[in-house]
């Protein structure tokens, strides 16, 4: 088997037929200019070592050198044997609050920030698990199925704010649901429900109620409390100037608070834990614990190519021809007027 890595550099190859033309046009052009400097004859006597047939073993040797290098920096790839890879590990779904309530300040940077701090840290520490992201507020709706590749989980993750979705209010309930499909094509791979959020809850539905009935369906549910337990207002803010403070019917401006006390309830109703979120570090390393006490469960095997690299081979054949091309005199010399190319000694 054979790939190239870095196919960018094909286009590099371009350069070569360019060489090519000026090389040619330069020859004709210096011709031309001998020609007028004297009779064919007369310029033999004066230059009797030029050689048409040196100038161009110069330039192939520089035009392959080039060509070379070019394909080294391509780096051709040989596969020279098949393994077989067994991915082990849990599903994780994280349901990321998305509220205006999010965007209290109350922890640095801001709630949501914090959050996506707290996702992005997390994903960093896994293995071979594999992924999900939901965002709510009102409603929630889904960002990112299930999956093993953890770039994409940063690159939605970095999308999430709240003006994403337009029903306000939190629905911790509405997210707990979602998951229970998420998990739904998993087959019997352990799951992990992370809601991160600052607790407060607007369903209808509690969201106690709908963590046991996660459980029945073999999700564990893990709650991360991101903000201050005293509260904060919620900044309106416009090309990052505050411009007020978000306000109530009455005009009084609504302090938001972090309510562990549900996100205690709903982790216990999931089977699982809560965490307080403004230690990083600190709830990375309890849900790597958490998660090396769960069963892991094999859910990928593949067969995958071993791949060498084989630039080496054509960077030392290029190097070698610069070098050739660099003492390679354009003047005959005893070996090639004895071949006598192109009849240059008659």
């Amino acid at each position: 088997m054979f790939q190239l890595e870095e196919k960018i550099w094909i286009t590099a190859f371009a350069i070569i037929p360019i060489m090519g033309l000026v090389f040619m046009l330069f020859t004709i052009w210096k011709s031309k200019r001998q020609k007028k400097f004297a009779e064919a004859r007369l310029l033999d006597k004066l230059s009797p070592n030029r050689s048409l047939f040196k100038s161009i073993l110069k330039f192939m040797a520089l035009a392959f050198a080039i060509a070379f290098i070019i394909i080294a920096l391509i780096n051709p790839k040989i596969g020279t044997k098949l393994e077989t890879v067994r991915s082990e590990g849990i599903d994780i779904v994280f349901a990321v609050d998305v509220s205006k309530s999010m965007l209290a300040e109350d922890i640095a940077p801001n709630r949501l920030e914090k959050s996506r701090q707290l996702v992005s840290q997390i994903i960093n520490s896994l293995v071979s698990d594999r992924i999900g992201i939901i965002a709510y507020a009102g409603k929630a709706f889904p960002q990112l199925p299930i999956t093993t590749d953890y770039a994409a989980g940063k690159l939605f993750l970095q999308g999430l704010n709240t003006d994403m979705i337009s029903s306000q209010g939190t629905a911790i309930s509405e997210a707990i649901e979602l998951s229970r499909g998420y998990f739904s094509d998993s087959g019997q791979t352990n799951k992990v429900l992370i809601i991160i959020s600052d607790g407060e809850d607007h369903g209808e539905i509690s969201a106690a109620e709908a963590a046991n009935k996660a459980v029945n369906d073999g999700i564990k549910i893990i709650t991360i409390g991101v903000g201050d337990v005293k509260g904060g207002p919620i900044p309106i803010k416009r090309n990052g100037v505050v411009l007020n403070y978000k306000t109530d019917q009455n005009g009084e401006t609504v302090i938001t608070k972090l309510d562990e006390e549900n996100l205690k309830a709903i982790a216990a109703s999931g089977n699982g834990i809560y965490l307080n979120g403004r230690n990083t570090a600190s709830v990375v390393e309890s849900l790597k614990e958490v998660f090396d006490n769960i069963e892991k469960t094999e859910f990928e095997s593949q067969q995958v190519a071993d791949f060498k690299d084989q630039f080496q081979w054509f960077l030392g054949i290029g190097f070698a021809l610069l070098f050739i091309d660099i003492f390679l005199l354009e003047r005959k010399t005893a070996w090639l007027r004895k071949l006598n190319l192109f009849n240059e000694n008659i």
